[in-house]
């Protein structure tokens, strides 16, 4: 059973089939995807395989994207978390904790994913015991940029992946 956590203003919840509308109405902004490798989501159905996914995850490797939440108004800001990455390879790499996020519009600029790395760095290192974890960003999105290296990750380099992208990567270790 995956527990729900919490930080001074969040809560990180497993996600469940119930948080699908709001999943996808974050998903289908343009502006969520201005930086990621795939188009806007358009049909809620893609969306629940997605999160049968993460529920896979969940059972194999006991770690995932967690739904977030504002403590403050029960809203559903978007996702955060960390993931086993041994599905491909990311610059070379395979079989490495990752960590991620992406918030819905309407929150960005907030301190909330600078909150949520913060208590996901603390989550990997002091429960989980993970000694060290990746993360990867768009070279041009600027804001994750920033909240990556200020929360202590260290930029390695940058590389282009298989969508002929370029995208840096980030790594922190205990």
């Amino acid at each position: 059973m995956m527990l729900q956590l919490e930080s001074k203003k969040l809560i990180f919840k497993p996600f469940e089939m119930t948080d699908a509308q709001s999943l996808f109405e974050m998903d289908r902004n343009p502006n969520v995807h201005k930086y990621l490798w795939q188009q806007p989501i358009q049909d809620i159905e893609d969306v629940k395989i997605g999160i049968k996914k993460v529920l896979e995850q969940y059972e194999k490797n006991k770690i995932g994207r967690y739904s977030t939440i504002l403590k403050k108004t029960g809203e559903f800001i978007g996702w955060t978390g960390i993931k086993f990455i041994n599905d491909h390879k990311e610059n070379g790499n395979t079989n490495f904790y990752d960590y991620g996020y992406r918030l819905d519009e309407r929150f960005w600029g907030q301190g909330y994913a600078t909150e949520a790395t913060f208590f996901w760095l603390e989550y990997a290192f002091y429960q989980m015991k993970i000694k060290e974890l990746n993360a990867y960003t768009h070279f041009e999105n600027k804001a994750s940029n920033h909240i990556l290296k200020k929360c202590g990750f260290q930029f390695i380099e940058t590389y282009i992946a298989s969508d002929n992208v370029s995208w840096n990567w980030w790594k922190i270790i205990k």
